[in-house]
C-alpha cells in the first residue's frame, strides 16, 4: 500500500493531508468536499475530524421540520396534511448544509440496509422523518441498540408487517407473519449463507454454501414478533389493532401487548426459548435480538456493506476482515460498537491510499450524493429558505430519493452485477449499477444540464430554489486552466486525467470573453460548462 498523509510517520508526527487526499477522504466521509471542509481536514487530519463528527449534534431533527413545516402549511390551509416532498425538503436540507456530514452520509448507508420506503402509502412522511433520525442518532452507537430501535419503529412494523402481528391460533389455521422475521436475518443481520470474518461464503464438504436459516427458524422467530402494535398511554385490544390512535402512534416505538404474544415454544438459530403460561413478549424479543446481534455473520455482513456505501463496491478479504475484527471487538471488549467500525472503515490502508492504477477501486456514485455534492462543492443555497427539492424518483430524473427504494431490497442489492460485462465475467460487483439504464443516464444527464445551468426545485417566479451563483468560478474564469483547476479539485480531488482535462480546457476556452462591454455572462457560462462537464464524466461518476 502507497503511504498517505494524515498519518502518524517515523518521526511520530502526524503529517497534514493535501488537498487532494483530505477531497477524498471527504468524498467518503460526507456527501462531498466544499473548500471550507478541505480546509478543516488538513487543519485537524483525518482521525481528529471524525472526533468531531461524532460528538456533533444535528442542526435540528427531520421529525422537528416537518411539525413545523405543517404548522406553516396549516397557517393557510387548516386541513393541510404533509406528504412525502416535505421530507425531501428536510433531507436535502441536511444533506447539503448540515455541518454533522458523517451522520448524515451514514443515515443514507443505514436507510439502505434497513429499508423502510415511502413507496409504501402507508408509510407516513412524519413516520419517515421520525425513522430518519432514529438512524441518525444510532449512527456511533451500538449496533444493538440500532438494531432494536430499526425493530420497533412503527414505519418498520407497518412495511414489513409485523405490527399487529398476532400469535397462532389453531382453531382458524391463523399464522403469524413471517415476513419481518424473514428480512430482518435476510437483509439486516446475517444475510443468506455463513460467512468467514473475511465476508467469503463458508461451504460444507462439496462445496456448496452453508445456510444462515431455514424455513422452520423463519417460523420460529415470527412467533416471537407477536404482539408489539402502536404506542399508547392506555393501551387496549382497540389500540393494538389501530383504533384510537394516539397522536405520536407513528413515531413513537411500538409496545408489547401480551395478550396477542404467542406463548408456545420457540426455536431459532439455535436458541430455544420454551412454551410458557405466561406471555412474555418484551423477553422473548431480547432473546431474538440478543441472538441476531451475537451471530458471526453480523461483522462480515454488515461491515462489507457499509465499506461498499462508503468507500469501494469491492473490498479485498482482508479489509473486509479488519473491519470484522473492530465489530466483533473495539479493543476494549465491546462488540457492535459503531463508532469504532465507521472509524475502522474510512481510516483503513484501503480506504486512505489512492488507488494507484486499480481499475476495480471504487465504487458508482449514488445519484443523490451526486446532486448533494454539486450543491455543496458550489454553494447552493435555497431561495426559500425551504430547499424545495421534491421527488427526484423518476427516472427520468435522478432515478433516487432517499427512503424511497422500490421495495425491501433497496435501490440495489449489494451483489449485483450488471450482466454481460467485465465486472460480473472478474467477480466482481457494482451495485449502484442496479439503477442504470439507457433512460436514467440520459434522465442524470438532462437533469444536471438543467441544475447546474438554473438551479433544482420549485421554480417561484420562474426561478428555482436551489441555485449556485458560482462566485468563486466566475472570479476565475477568465483564466481557463485556473477555473478547472478548481473543478478538478472541488469534483474530482485533484484526479482528473490529462485527457479529460484537455476536452474541458478546450471546450470552456471556447467561450470567448467580449473585448468589450460585461463579461459576466460569458464567464459564468465557462463556469457551468467546466462544471457539468466534469460532472457529466465516467471520471466523476465513479467514486475513487
Amino acid at each position: 500500500m502507497v503511504a498517505c498523509s494524515g498519518v502518524r510517520g517515523s518521526g511520530g508526527q502526524a503529517s497534514a493531508p493535501s488537498a487532494a487526499e483530505a477531497g477524498r477522504f471527504l468524498t467518503q466521509a460526507s456527501y462531498g468536499p466544499t473548500e471550507a471542509a478541505i480546509g478543516q481536514v488538513r487543519a485537524s487530519g483525518y482521525s481528529a475530524w471524525i472526533d468531531q463528527q461524532m460528538v456533533m449534534p444535528a442542526p435540528t431533527s427531520h421529525q422537528a421540520d416537518l411539525e413545523a413545516r405543517l404548522i406553516q402549511l396549516r397557517a393557510t390551509n387548516p386541513t393541510a396534511s404533509l406528504s412525502a416532498n416535505d421530507f425531501y425538503y428536510s433531507y436535502w436540507k441536511q444533506a447539503i448544509t448540515g455541518p454533522d456530514q458523517l451522520r448524515q452520509r451514514m443515515k443514507l448507508a443505514y436507510s439502505e440496509i434497513f429499508v423502510v420506503s415511502l413507496t409504501d402509502n402507508n408509510v407516513d412522511a412524519r413516520g419517515a422523518a421520525s425513522y430518519y433520525d432514529m438512524l441518525g442518532a444510532n449512527a456511533f452507537g451500538n449496533f444493538r441498540t440500532l438494531l432494536e430501535q430499526v425493530s420497533l419503529h412503527p414505519m418498520m412494523g407497518i412495511y414489513l408487517t409485523w405490527l399487529g402481528n398476532q400469535k397462532e391460533d389453531p382453531a382458524t389455521g391463523r399464522k403469524p407473519d413471517e415476513n419481518y422475521a424473514r428480512e430482518v436475518m435476510q437483509l439486516m443481520t446475517i444475510g443468506l449463507y455463513q460467512l468467514n470474518n473475511d465476508g467469503s461464503v463458508r461451504t460444507d464438504g462439496a462445496g456448496r454454501p452453508i445456510p444462515t436459516y431455514s424455513a422452520d427458524d423463519i417460523s420460529g422467530l415470527a412467533r416471537v414478533l407477536t404482539g408489539y402494535s402502536y404506542y399508547s398511554p392506555t393501551p387496549s385490544n382497540t389500540t393494538f389493532r389501530g383504533g384510537s390512535r394516539n397522536a405520536d402512534a407513528t413515531v413513537r416505538s411500538m409496545i408489547a401487548y401480551p395478550a396477542f404474544h404467542s406463548t408456545s415454544a420457540k426455536s431459532f438459530l439455535g436458541a430455544t426459548i420454551p412454551a410458557s403460561a405466561t406471555a412474555d413478549p418484551q423477553g422473548d424479543l431480547r432473546i431474538a435480538l440478543d441472538t441476531l446481534f451475537n451471530h458471526p455473520n453480523v461483522g462480515p455482513f454488515i461491515g462489507k456493506q457499509l465499506i461498499q456505501r462508503l468507500v469501494t463496491s469491492n473490498p479485498s478479504p482482508a479489509y473486509v476482515g479488519r473491519v470484522t475484527a473492530v465489530f466483533n471487538n473495539n479493543g476494549a471488549g465491546v462488540r457492535g460498537d459503531m463508532s469504532a467500525v465507521v472509524r475502522a472503515i474510512l481510516l483503513d490502508p484501503e480506504a486512505r491510499s489512492a488507488p494507484a492504477g486499480d481499475v476495480n477501486a471504487g465504487k458508482l456514485r449514488e445519484p443523490v450524493v451526486r446532486m448533494a455534492h454539486w450543491a455543496r462543492a458550489f454553494g447552493a443555497a435555497s431561495q426559500s429558505g425551504q430547499w424545495l427539492i421534491p421527488s427526484t424518483s423518476a427516472n427520468t430524473s435522478l432515478g433516487q430519493s432517499a427512503l424511497t427504494a422500490p421495495s425491501v431490497f433497496n435501490f440495489f442489492r449489494p451483489g449485483y452485477a450488471p450482466p454481460n460485462t467485465r465486472v460480473g465475467a472478474a467477480g466482481l460487483v457494482a451495485p449502484e449499477f442496479q439503477i442504470v439504464d439507457e433512460v436514467t443516464v440520459a434522465g442524470y444527464l438532462n437533469t444536471l444540464q438543467t441544475t447546474v445551468d438554473a438551479g433544482i426545485g420549485t421554480a417561484t417566479g420562474g426561478v428555482r430554489d436551489v441555485r449556485s451563483a458560482y462566485s468563486s468560478e466566475t472570479a476565475l474564469a477568465s483564466d481557463v486552466n485556473a477555473l478547472v483547476d478548481r473543478v478538478n479539485m472541488l469534483l474530482l480531488n485533484g484526479a482528473m486525467s490529462p485527457g479529460l482535462r484537455s476536452r474541458i480546457v478546450e471546450a470552456v476556452g471556447a467561450i470567448s470573453l467580449p473585448a468589450t462591454g460585461s463579461q459576466s455572462t460569458a464567464l459564468l457560462n465557462r463556469a457551468k460548462l467546466a462544471i457539468f462537464m466534469t460532472m457529466a464524466s465516467p471520471e466523476y461518476l465513479v467514486q475513487r
